[in-house]
């Protein structure tokens, strides 16, 4: 049987077992970044305050890590206030700044805190917009990006995606010489890398990881027992189960826009095809036969369309399916090696991996105009996945022989790398966009 060989899965990886959290890193950033300042809150209780001036330090690093803002240093703000009585104008007029965003922290209840924020436009001198947002103390960072994200789609009219999560795979090692043992372990972390928790820990390869649309549940590809199987496990309670375990492969889930479905690729008929499981019911159904090997299906956002990877023509590249049955269309012509494409949230695009002069790359292409753009510098550049408000993508790379996660903006002009402490990471996915309590 053919094989196709996917550079990714062929890579040894493995890290020091610890549970390090993600750094990042902006290695290139866009030109004309807004300036912004991002005051630290203030707290509005007694002493033993929880730490409310991080909430503007986050607030900041997530808008800079955008590449679309610039936030001034707090060295150098001449003031700090966190109610609109207390702002200044001159203040902000006189380094430069265009908007401010200021807030403040106060106790709310047993346990409880409420955050207040404020969005002004400093030469008008007005507020653009404010928020209450009642939150816990092991909500903070999640009440602090989710104020990202409302700062940045009140001034670039784009949804953000701060209040995010990312999942990936990492290999860990622990021993020396010969009494080296290796696991593998599926982790979830904050978008900024922040918080990595062990979702699933194997002796066996683990592979594949995809959310759910309502980002409650991650399905992957398990080799425990020597076997590949999919498996379904809700990320807060931990309960799993597995959906499929052919003789054969069993890869490659993505979960349709109504998390009714999945699309898989199984060979348990001979060669690797496209099926799609009702998930309730169990069922399946065919979608590709071909002696070539299908994989890496990706739904379009209507949930009427899949793509895939199949190297029918001789070599790896894209083709589309309609779910409901019906021909197979090749998509990409662009480059002899095009693989791992999933779409962008509006449609419109797709995001993959390409062959660039013996290097892979990540690469999009937009489906109306046939643009195609390559975006990643790297050699080995895999596993690319949009964020959900379709302004970043994130995959993973190699950097000085380790495998680190990276980021790229879909126009080409930010980019960054997150990095774990020790170790190596790969197949990153990103989650769906997460639901928040506010109030004006």
């Amino acid at each position: 049987m053919k094989k196709l060989i996917y550079p990714l899965l062929m890579l040894m990886l493995s890290l020091q077992v610890q549970a390090a959290s993600l750094t990042i890193e902006i290695t290139q950033g866009a030109e004309g970044a807004l300036p912004i300042a991002v005051v630290p809150f203030a707290w509005r209780g007694d002493a033993g305050s929880p730490p409310a001036h991080e909430i503007g330090a986050i607030v900041g690093a997530d808008l800079l890590r955008s590449g679309r803002f610039k936030p001034l240093p707090e060295s150098q703000m001449l003031s700090k206030p966190s109610r609109g009585e207390e702002v200044d104008f001159r203040d902000w007029r006189a380094v430069n700044v265009e908007n401010l965003v200021i807030g403040e922290v106060s106790p709310n209840g047993p346990g409880g805190y409420l955050v207040k924020f404020y969005l002004y436009d400093v030469f008008r001198g007005e507020q653009i917009t404010g928020y209450s947002m009642p939150t816990t103390a092991a909500d903070l960072r999640a009440t602090a990006h989710h104020i990202a994200d409302i700062v940045y789609e009140t001034l670039t009219g784009q949804p953000g995606a701060f209040a995010t999560r990312i999942a990936y795979v990492e290999s860990l090692r622990s021993g020396s010489g010969k009494e080296i043992k290796e696991r593998v372990v599926l982790r979830i972390a904050d978008a900024d890398g922040y918080g990595p928790q062990t979702i699933v820990s194997s002796d066996e390869p683990l592979m594949s990881p995809a959310w759910s649309p309502d980002g409650r549940k991650i399905a992957y590809v398990s080799f425990e027992n020597a076997q590949p199987s999919i498996w379904v496990q809700e990320v807060f309670t931990g309960k799993r189960e597995k959906l499929t375990s052919f003789k054969g492969i069993n890869g490659a889930p993505a979960w349709s826009p109504d998390g009714r479905y999945l699309a898989l690729t199984l060979s348990k008929d001979g060669n690797p095809d496209i099926f799609v499981m009702d998930i309730a019911r169990r069922s399946l159904r065919k979608l590709t036969r071909h002696g070539a090997i299908d994989t890496e299906p990706s739904w379009s956002p209507d949930g009427r369309t899949l793509v895939f990877t199949s190297d029918r023509g001789g070599k790896p590249q894209i083709y589309r399916v309609p779910v409901a049955g019906g021909d197979v269309e090749r998509v990409t012509f662009e480059g002899d090696y095009n693989a791992r494409a999933s779409y962008s949230p509006n449609g419109r695009s797709l995001t993959m991996v390409t062959s660039v002069g013996g290097a892979y790359r990540i690469a999009t292409l937009d489906l109306v105009t046939r643009d195609y753009r390559v975006l990643s510098t790297g050699r080995l550049d895999e596993s690319p996945s949009f964020a959900p408000n379709g302004s970043m993508i994130i995959y993973a790379t190699r950097v000085n022989d380790k495998g680190v996660l990276a980021a790229v903006s879909t126009d080409g002009r930010v980019q960054q790398r997150l990095r774990l402490q020790e170790g190596d990471v790969r197949e990153p996915v990103w989650s769906p966009h997460q639901q928040f309590q506010r109030s004006r």
